[in-house]
């Protein structure tokens, strides 16, 4: 379609989560309904198309990026990434580079690339780069174990569904054994009885649901999930409930113990609340930023999964059985840090709103150093593709964003573009390549430094492969702005990582008024483990009337990869 109308429905959801307006009665098939809006609703948005049905061009993406620049917008939120390209070759670094010059912030997502190990692109210096969290919404079926004429014997489990209808399968026979209960065979199951069939984890449940979709003979199905948390899915094509292992024991338990066992199932049910959250994703790339180490990345989280937003009016959004549905209220539940970046642009649009005097970089700085590394519980965020440990900066950046506390940050880091040039010096760049980047030929390389852009968090490497015990020392400078109240003064506060000294001076900073700087230095010390184990921890400078936090992570990691 030779317009910029969009086509696949990526972008409509994109662009509504960060900017959209208010919709009354918007739902998913009846699943998170309520009001719908985004993130910076009163915002203005164009929005330019840069991939085609034939296909995604470096031209196109260039292209509709300095164009965006040229028409005077204040934030460019862009959903997408090249993978495996340097800094010079890649569209999106190259067209973000002019929009920095023009004080444009450009949020950007870090991709989906694990479990398979895929690091994150748009791991660029003066971007922001957004990774995906859950957040405590589930969507449910609630599996009611025994007969309803018999309600104080009943047993409720709340387990997880997306299937589209409004149903409720009622007193239905609650069928397992262990040949049938594999759910692999359409043969068998085709032969099953008219019952909920209880399917065991076999590790394959996307083939158990497309399997149960295609009879016809079953009533419903319970599937079962070993994780602790159960997987997150976007599509329910049959009548389905999935539990959890412990829930799986207490089914089986109710079966073994009932000469009838029969159950229901009823679906389209929302619950908020409940789960701790916020967590990061199993699929949200991990940094470091390949084509440049130096700065950490990712530098925010932002939710991700099952994101309710807009979509286009003519593709199918869920199925039942074999048949396709098209979404009546037009909104679509999908994943990835795609929807997590539109999230940190509409912030971002907010903030320029509330300070049109800030940089690109005063906004980027208010959101990392204003996050929250706590979930719900109080206890650091976890990492679900780490099997629930906690989660380092490499995979969340600074944490999860907090869009109240940005508006006041009370310190910021700033940055010209010249600093980001004396960076790509240090990079052992071309002349050429850097000027690819620039386009330009008024940056000069008087003072390149890898340690001392002026960003609010620190990386530092070593190589695991040297003998363990052998001391390192990065030096690191960075300067502050005060844009909260006028006359104050802050304490730094030290959470070293592991096996590291970090040494801060000086440990008070005194302003006298408003956007006045103050610099500081850090000196982390620490050695090759040889196991190449990531650790990590913050400096935080605090105001003295405890107004302000200012927290920057700090993250000791080896040259490649990590544990």
């Amino acid at each position: 379609m030779n317009s910029a109308r969009d086509t696949i429905g990526h972008g409509t959801h994109t662009t509504s989560t960060a900017a959209g307006n208010y919709v009354e009665g918007a739902s998913f098939f009846g699943y998170a309904d309520g009001v719908a809006r985004g993130m910076a609703p009163r915002a203005r948005v164009a929005m330019y198309k840069v991939i085609w049905d034939e296909g995604r061009y470096a031209s196109d993406v260039l292209a509709g990026m300095d164009q965006a620049v040229a028409d005077g917008v204040d934030i460019i939120s862009i959903s997408m990434g090249f993978d495996g390209v340097p800094l010079y070759e890649d569209p999106v670094a190259i067209a973000s580079f002019g929009a920095m010059e023009k004080e444009i912030l450009v949020s950007s997502s870090a991709g989906n690339g694990e479990p398979r190990g895929i690091p994150l692109h748009n791991g660029i210096p003066w971007m922001l780069t957004v990774a995906a969290g859950n957040f405590d919404r589930t969507f449910a079926a609630s599996l009611t174990l025994g007969s309803s004429n018999d309600r104080e014997q009943q047993r409720v489990i709340v387990g997880r569904s997306m299937f589209p209808l409004d149903a409720w399968v009622k007193n239905e026979t609650l069928i397992y054994n262990k040949t049938l209960s594999k759910c692999d065979s359409l043969e068998l199951l085709s032969q099953a009885p008219r019952a909920i069939i209880v399917c065991e984890d076999t590790g394959f449940l996307d083939f158990q649901m497309r399997a149960i979709s295609s009879v016809t003979n079953l009533a419903g199905a319970v599937f079962v999930s070993k994780d602790p948390s159960p997987v997150e899915f976007e599509f329910m094509s049959c009548p389905g409930v999935l539990i959890s292992a412990t829930e799986f024991a207490t089914v089986i338990h109710y079966m073994n113990s009932s000469d009838n066992p029969i159950a229901a199932i009823k679906f389209r049910q929302t619950v908020t609340g409940k789960e701790v959250a916020p967590s990061v994703t199993d699929y949200t790339s991990r940094g470091p930023s390949p084509n440049c180490p130096a700065v950490l990345k990712p530098d925010v989280m932002a939710p991700g999964s099952l994101v309710l937003a807009s979509w286009i009016p003519d593709d199918y959004t869920a199925a039942v059985g074999t048949n396709n549905l098209l979404s009546s209220e037009g909104f679509n539940l999908i994943s990835g840090t795609s929807m997590a970046c539109p999230h940190a642009s509409g912030v971002a649009a907010l903030l320029r709103g509330a300070h049109p005097e800030w940089s690109h970089a005063a906004i980027r700085s208010a959101m990392m150093t204003t996050t929250t590394e706590l979930d719900s519980s109080m206890m650091p965020i976890k990492d679900v593709g780490r099997n629930f440990t906690a989660a380092s900066p490499l995979a969340m950046g600074a944490g999860h964003i907090v869009p109240n506390l940005a508006m006041d940050p009370g310190l910021v880091y700033d940055v010209t573009p010249q600093d980001y040039v004396s960076l790509l010096c240090s990079m052992n760049f071309t002349r050429n390549q850097i000027m690819t980047i620039t386009r330009s030929n008024m940056y000069d390389c008087a003072n390149s430094s890898s340690l001392d852009l002026n960003y609010p968090s620190f990386v530092a490497f070593y190589d695991k492969n040297v003998t363990t015990g052998a001391m390192l020392t990065h030096r690191f400078r960075r300067v502050v702005t005060n844009v909260g109240d006028g006359r104050t003064r802050y304490e730094v506060k030290v959470t070293a990582p592991m096996g590291t000294k970090v040494a801060v001076w000086p440990q008070s900073l005194v302003f006298g008024k408003k956007n006045e700087r103050r610099d500081y230095y850090v000196d982390i010390t620490y050695a090759s483990d040889g196991e190449g184990m990531v650790s990590h921890g913050s400096i935080v400078w605090v105001e003295e009337s405890g107004k302000y936090n200012v927290r920057s992570p700090i993250v000791v990691a080896p040259t490649s990869g990590g544990k």
